[in-house]
């Protein structure tokens, strides 16, 4: 399913400064149907009152969506991924340490991806479920 040429390696050396790295978000395994990452809760992943913000929930879930989605493409050099619409249930607060998200395909077409992420706790709690919709573009 995963493009044997390419891994997290490609898909860092396209630069930092960007969300991710602002949120320390860390990609962490390809599998045969899946891939993971993980991210922080603290002050940069915190709403108000102190517990991890929904919006840095969508963040992780389509960026890994997306990383997913771009190591699924035949020829990265003509094809980009690009989110189309994301919808998240916030299941459970969780206020220190770190989440983890799973990405797994329900569908990989030619121009149109489905991604189902779910987003635990440390624990292995459920936190979030999201269902993101990728779109495969030609690169101008």
């Amino acid at each position: 399913m995963f493009n044997k040429n390419l891994n997290f390696t490609n898909i860092s050396s396209t630069g930092n400064k960007n969300m991710v790295d602002h949120l320390g978000i860390e990609f962490l395994e390809i599998g045969e149907d899946f891939v993971t990452a993980r991210m922080p809760v603290d002050h940069r992943t915190h709403q108000p009152f102190g517990i991890l913000h929904g919006g840095a929930s969508v963040v992780l879930a389509e960026s890994l969506g997306s990383v997913a989605s771009f190591l699924t493409l035949t020829d990265p050099t003509t094809q980009r991924a690009v989110g189309l619409e994301i919808n998240a249930n916030h299941i459970r607060g969780v206020s220190s340490g770190w989440v983890y998200a799973k990405a797994t395909p329900l569908h990989l077409g030619r121009t149109t991806h489905v991604w189902d992420i779910k987003i635990t706790s440390e624990e292995g709690k459920l936190v979030c479920v999201v269902r993101f919709t990728v779109a495969i573009i030609a690169v101008k």
